[in-house]
């Protein structure tokens, strides 16, 4: 008869530390458990279709202010309102994150994915009827914000539950839906202004996002009574590991310039001459930027390392801001960066879920993310009224400071994540001789 080991099995959690007991031997066994692909397939098409739904939609909102910047649709309204409006659409769903983890622990991804689905709907249809400021506050701006947030947040997790070797690949195809969102919305909100209304405009795409959000949310199926995630709103215990606070500083910094690029770009293009149409058209080549190379960074991330691929990449976007943004003065100039850095600027969205996986464990992950979300809070709602505050209209480069804060930016963020990189494999060279 075999005789049965005494020693405990033994395994490393995501920061290189020995864990010891049954825990140790689940998470062994973790990889094994995973499908890798089968009904998964169907989930990466329906979150592909809740970020271009949701994040998409939000992406389009530069062409929105571009509008709301050149034209007198509230005669009591500032440039910062404007940008405001467009940063509660970021910061709203981060804000919510933490209650909504809890949420989705207790009721499961569904009831709050429909909720989403409601206040996205509401919100834009309640703006197309807004005549004050802070009714766009309320509206476009906050409820909105919770469409996202209780749509986008549940499944944000479930694409990385279901892959294992093709995770990074299966989440840059996700993340390439907001880019195939953006480019719709980018490209027909303002012939939808100029040859219907502004308020229909709102309408329609609070309609035809609902629809999508809906047949997602139905079809969706997370994997969260196999894995037994920890879904903690705000785990403090992850904050004493050091590589998960370089993640979370990596994922600050990221966001403080990537709102700059999203929002900016149509708003800069009136400011070198071009027109609304050409303005609004930026927006959309950089989303279609977006849908073209994200896949490209997952397919690289799992090929050659997912941190070492997220820190190349997000050195590349300072590079791109400096190198071609700065001195761009012609459309042709301006659409080649809006493709090249489109490709690029959005490395957070479709990294962040990979990375975490490999900081802290698949069963960590909603607990990291949670985390996330929280640290990102302040860049996403901030960051382009920043910008705008920034900005100097009596020059003749009127974007020159929003674009070396956004480039700078990136560069603190590239800091960060080769600190991750160089940390983390040391422990694993450390744990791994």
């Amino acid at each position: 008869m075999k005789k049965e080991s005494l020693i405990p099995p033994t395994s490393l959690d995501g920061d290189g530390i020995t864990v010891v007991g049954a825990e140790a031997g689940t998470a062994h066994h973790e990889h094994d458990e995973i499908p890798e692909g089968g009904y998964g397939w169907v989930c990466v098409g329906c979150v592909f279709t809740i970020n271009g739904f949701t994040w998409g939609v939000a992406a389009s909102y530069g062409v929105f202010l571009n509008y709301y910047l050149h034209n007198e649709t509230f005669h009591e309204a500032t440039p910062l309102d404007w940008a405001f409006v467009g940063g509660l659409g970021f910061g709203v769903p981060v804000l919510i994150a933490s209650p909504i983890t809890i949420i989705t622990r207790r009721l499961g991804v569904h009831i709050p994915m429909s909720l989403g689905c409601v206040f996205q709907l509401a919100g834009f249809v309640a703006a197309s009827f807004a005549r004050r400021i802070w009714q766009l506050y309320l509206t476009q701006g906050v409820l909105v914000g919770l469409g996202i947030g209780f749509t986008w947040i549940p499944s944000m997790p479930i694409v990385s539950q279901w892959f294992h070797k093709r995770r990074s690949l299966a989440n840059g195809i996700c993340s390439a839906g907001s880019g195939i969102g953006g480019v719709i919305f980018s490209f027909g909100t303002e012939p939808m202004i100029r040859n219907i209304s502004f308020a229909w405009a709102l309408r329609i795409i609070g309609i035809v996002s609902a629809t999508g959000n809906i047949i997602a949310t139905v079809l969706i199926r997370s994997r969260n009574e196999a894995i037994q995630p920890r879904m903690r709103g705000f785990d403090l215990r992850l904050l004493r590991r050091p590589t998960v606070l370089l993640l979370l500083s990596w994922g600050f910094f990221s966001i403080l310039g990537y709102m700059v690029c999203l929002y900016s770009l149509s708003a800069f293009g009136r400011s070198i001459g071009l027109s609304d149409s050409q303005a609004a058209n930026l927006t959309g080549f950089l989303n279609l930027g977006t849908a073209i190379g994200r896949p490209c960074i997952g397919v690289a991330s799992d090929r050659f390392g997912r941190i070492r691929v997220a820190g190349i990449v997000t050195f590349i976007c300072a590079l791109t801001i400096f190198a071609i943004w700065l001195p761009a003065n012609s459309y042709g100039v301006t659409i080649l960066y809006a493709l090249l850095n489109g490709a690029i600027v959005g490395v957070f969205w479709m990294t962040v879920s990979p990375l975490s996986v490999e900081i802290a464990g698949l069963k960590e992950l909603q607990s990291v993310l949670a985390l996330m979300w929280a640290f990102i809070i302040l860049p996403a709602t901030f960051s382009e009224v920043i910008a705008l505050k920034l900005r100097r209209p009596n020059l003749d480069k009127e974007y020159l400071y929003p674009q070396i804060f956004s480039g700078t930016a990136y560069l603190v963020a590239t800091a960060a994540i080769s600190a991750l990189y160089v940390l983390h494999n040391r422990k694993q060279g450390l744990t791994h001789p």
